[in-house]
């Protein structure tokens, strides 16, 4: 979500300020940390704080600093991040009564006397609900925009019965232009961290305005914890209009846990399960219920952020639909490295494989349909100035199929102007 680069960003200042608090306890002649055990306890309570920040859980980021507290008193870092947790949660009186101890038993430099002076002067007002939105306006080719067959030539029937035949032209691949616009709104529902969001994406194709999408997706974020567990659960419902008429209705889902792993520094992983519902307005037997359960594999620096993924689903449907249910697995890596000039390079790569139970239309089409889609996107965002961006987007699936007619290659070149803010 859009919110993350803030929750990002709060992390990394008040991990900065406990870096340039650190050591203050054992030079006002605190002891130090007591043995490796206490320490990795120690850090695993502060990790648990910054997550509960980055997931906008306050309260529980507050609760683990204070256990760090009675662990190690000394340590001046938790201190001060504990004093600005509550006074942004509003308790303007645990918030002084906390900076005045730090001020007595820390005695700390002037940097970080001039957060407390500032936090005092900006007042603890409390929980306030933030929002976040965005808005993109771009330009793009694309030289399938039908998904037309890579191959005019296919045959139904098998053995003697067999006929070869070829595609008529609006069934190949067909060019065009097209605008793009995407917005994007999310707001803070509560002080747990639950969060409502809204998306909308409309291409509008310059020629082959039959294939022209709209795409609307509303839901509700919440994390919550159980025990040392994380969790987080999304649900969305959704609508995909195509050529001005509904073509899609979409439910989903999904739950992720952060299991509490001992993981190298940077790396976080989740596992997550899912459930999404699909309804087709205008084909008949064509709906569907895919399971999902996979994990995923992050890591984050100052300048370099990756996720690796897998999973596997499973799909279901109505007993008449064309091939039955199919099961089938995806994979897939993407990143972003901040590049010179506040430039940021994206590149991703995904494929994912189906394979149905039943031949496809016994009689017509005898083959057990497998497709195996592979899609590699790569990007480049430069910087205009604040809130400004401009994005320069390549993208290129590749759908094999052993059903020829469901074939298809297309390569994408887009451009887009973004515009940030809260």
């Amino acid at each position: 979500m859009m919110r993350m680069g803030r929750f990002i960003l709060r992390i990394m200042l008040l991990s900065l300020l406990s870096m340039l608090f650190a050591g203050m306890a054992e030079a006002v002649g605190g002891a130090p940390f007591d043995g490796s055990k206490t320490l990795l306890a120690q850090q695993d309570l502060y990790m648990d704080a910054m997550h509960s920040i980055a997931e906008g859980r306050p309260d529980e980021a507050s609760d683990a600093l204070m256990r760090m507290i009675e662990q190690e008193p000394q340590h001046a870092g938790a201190w001060l991040d504990l004093a600005i947790i509550q006074c942004e949660l509003g308790h303007a009186v645990e918030a002084e009564r906390l900076f005045q101890i730090i001020e007595e038993r820390f005695a700390p430099p002037p940097g970080i006397r001039e957060v407390i002076a500032a936090h005092r002067a900006k007042g603890c007002k409390g929980w306030e609900a933030r929002n976040q939105w965005s808005l993109a306006l771009g330009r793009g080719v694309d030289s399938n925009v039908n998904q037309g067959a890579s191959s005019p030539n296919f045959s139904i029937g098998s053995g003697s019965s067999r006929i070869d035949l070829q595609l008529a032209p609006e069934y190949l691949p067909q060019h065009d232009q097209y605008t793009l616009l995407a917005a994007e709104y999310s707001r803070d529902l509560a002080q747990d961290g639950s969060v409502g969001f809204v998306q909308l994406r409309s291409r509008v194709n310059d020629s082959l305005t039959r294939y022209n999408t709209t795409a609307l997706r509303f839901g509700l974020e919440h994390p919550w914890r159980m025990g040392d567990w994380g969790l987080r659960t999304t649900g969305a419902l959704g609508f995909l209009t195509l050529g001005n008429q509904l073509y899609q209705k979409q439910g989903q889902l999904q739950l992720r846990v952060a299991p509490p792993l001992s993981l190298p520094e940077h790396f976080r992983f989740n596992a997550l399960t899912g459930l999404t519902r699909v309804q087709y307005d205008t084909l008949a037997n064509y709906d569907s219920n895919t399971i999902e359960a996979g994990g995923i594999l992050m890591y984050q620096d100052s300048k370099t952020r990756v996720e690796a993924s897998a999973g596997y689903l499973t799909d279901r449907g109505a007993a008449a639909r064309l091939g039955g249910n199919r099961s089938g697995w995806y994979a897939g890596i993407q990143g972003n490295v901040r590049l010179g000039h506040d430039m940021t390079g994206e590149l991703g790569w995904s494929q994912q494989h189906w394979l149905s139970t039943t031949p496809y239309s016994p009689g017509l089409i005898d083959q057990i349909r497998r497709q195996d889609t592979q899609l590699l996107r790569a990007a480049l965002i430069v910087p205009i100035k604040p809130q400004h961006s401009l994005q320069i987007e390549v993208r290129q699936v590749r759908n094999n199929e052993n059903i020829s007619i469901f074939q298809y290659n297309s390569q994408l070149l887009q451009v887009s102007w973004q515009w940030v803010g809260n």
